[in-house]
């Protein structure tokens, strides 16, 4: 591989260089099998082309022209073999973070930077002691939310052959390894690449709710499942070696989940696949389980002639013995004399009957606990500690985080659905239009439990609405509390739509003991609505009947911040500043209404939808905003890259956790510059904003964005079980955040990152001066960070690509992209300057080798789609054949970029 040569890496990257080497060779070998040597050869001009375009800096125009006119077939076989490529990269990258985290865990290294060891060692440097860490650990809670919102939906097939090259890769950190297991480990990656080359990357048939479950559960139940306990066996350690034995560890990390309860905008998600998805996910975990407890039963042999046993095990190992005398009576005589082995099969009896719903069952997850809890104390009263505890302690984290429920499973609607059913309920045809005021005052009655609506209402939002509500409420019975997270409602705009939640709960039977038990947490998701949150809060909070209901929750409220249709509303900097100020009005609400706010944040993977590094990204947040919770939504290509690899997974909630307690224990320090650098960024967001909007508003903008982006392939696409769209198009509103992003992406523009930044620096450095935001950017984390993410997005971006995507909108490209690219080139000098760099990514170069290794297999399938696009509109979407090909580079293109949507 060419891109493997010296200057691509740095110089102390050679294992990842000699791995990129060799799965490149690796790869060259399988496409000249699969294809021949003649499309072999194909493939290394283009490459070797797109690498010269590079290094020289000519016009695309030239490589453009290689790829011009391909058949469909030959043009779709190229754009594959470029992503097995990229594939082989992101693998090599991914073995190699696992090789450096090694390299820190030898004895006599210093801790990994981001670490639990590094973070607990700065905490106590800094001045954090005993007893504040240990009130922090008491309420400390990090939630990661996984949604089916795709745009990598990668067979399960295809990850499992992704970790088969990766077991073989790591295989080869063992020097002793002999020339023949090096062999045979090559055997094992050209198989797997092979096998892969030979699979279809996605179905042909758009996923249903139940295939994004079985996505999503594989991350859940499979690596995160298995890595767990390291997570918590590292925080021990850290702890012990920072602070001394003794602290004692409480469940810090637990799972959600929107698969099969994410109603907004998705006509196939309903109550059915609320109860299906719980159901499902009991299922999985309970197999875990007894998986888990059979490997227990052969671990722990101990005799009864060896060993004593606690009081407390004895008791309830006779118990199960009087009360399950048919499993009693299939315990094998030779082991008879095992009590911890004939215990757990009868604890492997009552999973199996929670399983299957037979008598015998446990009631709940904390039953389970008990046993296992029984079990770990026998051990270590008598000598078990070194015997067998380890493994059950294992087991005891799995049990303790994903219960009997797996993942907590999230609802969310879109708030004008609310009114709909309302309307029907009511009968009242003008309910939406009533203002705010008069919606809630009539809802009030209903929100408190002392009307009812006149059930029978033939509407079919009312139908499906009070299935959802009783669903749930079945549910708790079935599952127990933890089973269900949070009601979300899209478009939040008003009190009366978090009261409308509480009225039609108690509509659908959602009530224990008179309260609706329910944490409804509003969605404010443009900028109007961030804007508008904190007064929508207050007029919440002073609302009786809902202080009534939150007393019972236990007085804290749950704000979902939309960093997705903020960044489509009004672009990435006023996206990003409405949501820094959000949070400190919100939380200035709070406490004055004496009530504790806590923020679910509605991340994506690229940089324009919130994706961010965890570390600087919470460092930047509000001071308070954290305060030892997490919730984040986990999505797309993001859970792949985090949680796809177990030793990344372990690393990755590492990171997550540390960045937490460092966030909520010693966050940013005062700074008495920050209030005026606040009046400089909300008029850089504004200036952004009208830069921004000027734009995508301008007359034709819909139809070049149609015309300069793949947006009409990927509508096309079997990515996700939900429409592109909201409504029919007719601005960027209607159009989902996701598909938004990811087109702009797909052209190589990415502005969704970046536009509006350079236009609204220039008028603003008319004001202030070019220092005194030089000084925001050195000194301020809130400026620094955004300016990073924006460094990167125009860091991967091609404007020259963008170019030949644009002029496939014929007229409209002379209209638009002259606009595009001056703000693009503004941009990326004013970024230069206030970092005090000559070129993107200096600051940054692990990263920058990271593109350079890709951007020679990223330009050909971007250049191949340009062509395969004009020829496909041309027959007006109709050939199939084009449209493969079209789908296999946007896969392509998206796995080369990698935080694509």
């Amino acid at each position: 591989m060419e891109a493997a040569r010296d200057p691509e890496f740095l110089p102390h990257d050679g294992p990842l260089r000699d791995d990129v080497r060799r799965l490149g060779a690796l790869v060259g070998q399988m496409l000249a099998e699969q294809g021949g040597q003649a499309f072999f050869e194909r493939v290394e001009q283009v490459r070797t082309a797109a690498i010269r375009r590079r290094r020289s800096g000519e016009s695309v125009d030239a490589l453009a022209e290689t790829l011009t006119g391909l058949d469909a077939a030959d043009a779709e076989a190229l754009a594959r073999a470029f992503a097995t490529y990229f594939q082989a990269v992101n693998t090599a990258e991914r073995v190699h973070r696992i090789r450096r985290r090694r390299d820190y865990q030898r004895e006599g290294r210093a801790p990994q930077p981001e670490s639990l060891a590094a973070v607990l060692a700065q905490l106590k440097k800094d001045g954090v002691d005993r007893n504040e860490l240990t009130r922090l650990l008491g309420h400390l809670d990090v939630e990661p939310v996984f949604t089916a919102h795709p745009t990598e939906a990668v067979r399960r097939s295809l990850l499992e052959k992704e970790q088969e090259i990766v077991r073989a890769l790591v295989d080869e950190f063992d020097p002793t390894r002999t020339p023949q297991e090096l062999r045979d480990d090559d055997a094992r990656i050209l198989m797997a690449l092979s096998a892969g080359w030979q699979t279809a990357e996605a179905s042909p048939v758009r996923p249903s709710v139940q295939d994004e479950f079985e996505h999503v559960g594989f991350y859940i139940a499979r690596p995160l499942y298995r890595v767990l306990p390291a997570l918590y066996e590292a925080l021990e350690q850290a702890l012990a070696d920072t602070f001394g034995e003794g602290i004692a560890v409480p469940r810090v990390l637990r799972f959600a989940t929107w698969v099969g309860g994410d109603m907004d905008g998705n006509p196939n998600v309903n109550a059915d696949t609320i109860a299906a998805t719980l159901s499902a996910q009991r299922s999985l975990v309970l197999e875990r389980y007894i998986e888990d407890v059979g490997a227990l039963g052969r671990l722990l042999s101990q005799t009864e002639d060896r060993v004593k046993l606690g009081d407390g095990f004895r008791a309830r190992l006779q118990a199960y013995r009087d009360r399950f005398p048919e499993a009693a009576a299939r315990i094998r005589p030779r082991h008879a004399d095992m009590p911890y082995r004939a215990f757990l099969t009868f604890v492997a009896e009552r999973l199996d009957a929670t399983l299957h719903e037979r008598d015998g069952r446990y009631g709940a997850a904390d039953e389970f606990i008990d046993d296992i809890v029984l079990i770990e104390t026998s051990l270590l009263e008598h000598g078990g500690k070194h015997a067998g505890a380890y493994a059950v302690g294992r087991l005891l984290w799995r049990a303790r985080t994903f219960g009997f429920h797996l993942a907590r499973l999230d609802v969310r609607q879109d708030a004008r659905l609310h009114d709909e059913a309302l309307s029907a309920l009511l009968g009242d045809g003008e309910w939406a239009n009533r203002d705010a005021t008069t919606r809630a005052g009539s809802l009030r009655p209903y929100a408190a439990g002392e009307r009812s609506f006149v059930a029978g209402s033939g509407d079919e939002n009312v139908t499906m609405l009070r299935d959802v509500f009783a669903t749930l409420a079945d549910s708790r019975k079935r599952y127990g509390n933890e089973a269900t997270g949070l009601y979300i409602i899209s478009m939040a705009e008003t009190a009366a739509d978090v009261l409308a939640v509480l009225a039609l709960a108690r509509h659908g039977g959602l009530v224990n003991e008179g309260i609706v038990p329910l944490d409804v947490a509003p969605l404010f998701e443009t900028i109007d609505d961030l804007a508008g949150g904190a007064e929508t809060l207050r007029t919440l909070l002073d609302d009786p009947v809902y202080r009534a209901h939150l007393k019972a929750r236990g007085d804290r409220q749950w704000v979902m911040l939309g960093y997705s249709d903020s960044g489509k509303d009004g672009g990435t900097v006023a996206s990003k500043w409405s949501l820094q100020r959000a949070q400190v009005e919100l939380l200035d609400v709070a406490k004055q209404a004496g009530i504790r706010i806590a923020f679910f944040h509605g991340r994506g993977g690229s940089a324009s939808r919130g994706g961010s590094r965890i570390t600087p990204a919470l460092m930047a947040s509000p001071r308070g905003s954290v305060a030892g919770i997490l919730r984040v939504t986990e999505q797309g290509e993001v859970i792949h890259r985090k949680y796809g690899i177990r030793a990344l997974a372990v690393r990755n909630l590492e990171q997550t956790l540390g960045a937490v307690m460092r966030a909520s224990l010693r966050p940013r320090d005062s700074e008495a510059r920050e209030e005026a650098w606040k009046d400089t960024m909300a008029r850089l967001s504004d200036a952004s904003r009208k830069a921004y909007r000027a734009f995508v508003d301008k007359e034709g903008f819909v139809d070049y964005f149609r015309g300069a982006t793949p947006i009409d392939v990927i509508e096309r696409m079997t990515l996700g079980s939900r429409p592109a769209r909201r409504r029919s198009m007719k601005g960027v509103e209607d159009l989902r955040a996701i598909p938004w992003v990811f087109s702009w992406t797909q052209c190589r523009a990415v502005l969704t990152g970046w536009y509006g930044l350079g236009s609204a620096l220039d008028s603003i450095a008319k004001e202030c001066g070019d220092e005194a935001l030089v000084g925001m950017a050195r000194d301020w984390p809130f400026f620094a960070t955004m300016l990073d993410d924006v460094e990167m997005v125009l860091a991967k971006a091609d404007i020259d690509i963008a170019e030949a995507f644009s002029r496939l909108a014929g007229p409209l490209h002379d209209r638009f992209f002259p606009m595009l690219r001056d703000e693009f080139e503004r941009t990326v000098r004013w970024v230069s300057k206030l970092k005090g760099d000559k070129e993107l990514l200096a600051g940054d170069p692990r990263l920058a080798t990271s593109i350079r290794l890709r951007n020679p297999y990223v330009d050909p399938m971007s250049l191949l789609q340009v062509d395969l696009l004009r020829r496909w509109r041309a027959t007006g979407g109709k050939d199939d054949t084009l449209l493969k090909a079209l789908v296999a580079c946007v896969n392509g293109v998206s796995q080369g970029l990698q935080n694509t949507g």
